[in-house]
């Protein structure tokens, strides 16, 4: 009988769990609503998870609240898509509820899943009931009743108690009735706890490689960057275990801080997380001794690697000297405001910056990049305030959450499309302030009518219309409006409804499977049914919609 979990069972529990998900991502992935190509759910709390698993499979803690603490951290910065900005906010609090113990006992256990269950739905502005949400608060009562104090007792109570819930999920959200399948997001949740109960069951789910999943990652386009623009080369990462936990980080903060750029250091009670790019990590690491021991330092040359990335020559050295290296490479000015924007594909990349975005995170509905992808991305800028443009609705969360790792001003236009995005930009107004700008930016995305063209993933039906897999699929505002066999028979009918003699400007943006001259081809005929309205043709290069649509 376990009546107590320490640091090494609550890593193995951890590592059991990320195995357990990872492996049944396509499962979950397959539970997704929509027919569309968008691999959701899974994937993304798959990699997320994975995040975590590979943090605390590198290092030994003494506590089980250090444990804990590493896993909310890499959680935080790995989260990607709604779905694992939930699980990160979940372990979030389970990290508080098990602040300061060396090991866990089961009422102690019970009061973190409550605690992770209230920082879920603190953390969702409209919190739905019949999804992940709704599967955690069951499963904390469940902890919250269980009287025993063994904790193989206390996960049979909650995973079972769960997995009921989850069931009844299906009747909870009509879409999820019609689909008749069960709510993703609690799937997955429940797949960690599984692997939970495995480990602490004795037959822990066997440790995949920790690197699975890593191809999946949404890169940021190393392309728009030139490896002689890359101003300080040295990227180095570490802790700092303190020798007063109640000494206070800001006199090593100030001593670096004009050292570098991308500067992030996170004063956690008895630890410190320090990122920089700097051109001496020697004179960092002198001064991080003075605070406490180091951990897990890490320091990569990111002119080699950028390099490396773009198939360029690498940079020729000069004598070893990072300060002489240094100066190959021109200042990047600080500036007052940058807009980054998420967005998969050359041509759409291109529209962003001609409309003044300094950044492009490549990503989207296939490939939903991280916190850290946008905190990175954000930091690059060398922008006081940055606006984030997620463009994506599973992108919004994970865009917020960057809000709480940086010192820089960032905020969030919650962008659910490209066209609404590209809207946003449009309304750049170099005088207002960040603030102001928003408001203009949220005012010009309410302003937009969004649309795509896609194709089905597998035979379903949905809405009154039945769907065959390889059927083009034409979605306006996220609902299906069309479906058919020919592609510019289905386009065409997803613009009629969406457009009408009111509509002043129609812009397609065709993708990187699509003929220019089919497309210039569905533009005359949409030009000849809305003889008013100015029809915009770009190649947007976008991968997995044909078509995406904006109308004005």
């Amino acid at each position: 009988m376990t009546d107590r979990i320490d640091a090494a069972l609550f890593k193995n529990m951890v590592l059991s769990a990320a195995n357990m998900l990872c492996d049944n991502k396509d499962a979950v992935d397959a539970l997704n609503v929509f027919p569309v190509p968008d691999g959701d759910t899974g994937t993304n709390m798959g990699l997320t998870f994975m995040n975590a698993a590979k943090e605390i499979n590198q290092n030994e803690y003494a506590a089980v609240s250090d444990a804990a603490s590493a896993v909310a951290k890499a959680t935080l910065r790995g989260a990607r898509g709604n779905s694992g900005v939930i699980l990160s906010q979940i372990f979030r609090g389970v990290s508080k509820g098990l602040k300061g113990l060396e090991a866990a006992g089961v009422k102690d256990f019970a009061a973190a899943l409550r605690l992770g269950c209230d920082t879920a739905y603190s953390a969702v502005m409209k919190p739905t009931e019949g999804t992940i949400l709704t599967v955690i608060k069951r499963c904390a009562q469940a902890a919250e009743e269980f009287e025993g104090e063994d904790f193989e007792g206390f996960f049979k109570a909650v995973t079972e108690q769960g997995e009921s819930t989850l069931a009844k999920t299906t009747q909870m959200l009509p879409q999820l009735q019609q689909a008749n399948v069960v709510d993703a997001g609690g799937q997955g949740l429940m797949f960690v706890l599984e692997g939970f109960k495995s480990a602490l069951d004795g037959r822990p789910v066997e440790l995949k490689e920790m690197g699975s999943g890593k191809a999946a990652r949404a890169e940021a386009p190393q392309q728009s960057i030139k490896t002689e623009d890359i101003k300080f080369a040295y990227c180095t990462e570490f802790i700092v275990e303190k020798y007063d936990p109640k000494a206070s980080a800001d006199a090593f903060r100030g001593s670096i801080e004009g050292r570098g750029d991308c500067m992030l250091v996170i004063d956690e009670d008895e630890i410190v997380k320090v990122h920089i790019h700097t051109n001496n990590p020697g004179y960092v690491l002198e001064q991080a001794v003075q605070l406490g021991e180091l951990v897990s330092v890490k320091i990569d040359n990111m002119k080699r690697q950028h390099s490396s990335l773009v198939g360029g020559a690498q940079p020729a050295e000069a004598g070893g000297d990072a300060e002489a290296a240094a100066e190959l490479a021109p200042e990047v000015p600080e500036s007052e405001l940058a807009i980054v924007a998420v967005a998969a594909g050359e041509g759409l990349a291109k529209t962003f910056a001609d409309l003044g975005v300094s950044g492009i995170i490549e990503g989207g509905q296939t490939m939903n990049p991280s916190t850290e992808d946008i905190l990175a991305a954000a930091n690059a800028t060398n922008a006081k305030n940055v606006i984030i443009l997620p463009n994506n609705k599973n992108i919004i969360l994970s865009a917020e959450q960057a809000r709480y790792l940086t010192d820089r001003n960032i905020f969030v236009v919650p962008s659910r499309s490209i066209p609404e995005g590209l809207a946003a930009a449009m309304a750049y107004d170099p005088s207002a302030s960040p603030e102001r700008l928003c408001e203009l930016m949220k005012e010009a995305v309410g302003s937009v009518k969004s649309g795509s063209v896609t194709f089905a993933v597998r035979d379903t039906s949905i809405g009154g219309k039945d769907i065959s897999k390889g059927n083009y699929l034409g979605l306006a505002g996220g609902e299906i409006a069309s479906v058919g066999e020919s592609l510019r028979e289905t386009a065409a009918e997803l613009i009629n409804g969406m457009a009408d003699e009111d509509s002043e400007v129609i812009a397609l943006y065709y993708g990187a499977d699509v003929d220019k001259s089919e497309a210039e081809a569905l533009a005359a005929e949409v030009e000849e049914a809305f003889p008013d309205a100015d029809v915009l043709l770009y190649d947007g290069g976008q991968p997995v919609y044909y078509y995406i649509v904006s109308v004005e």
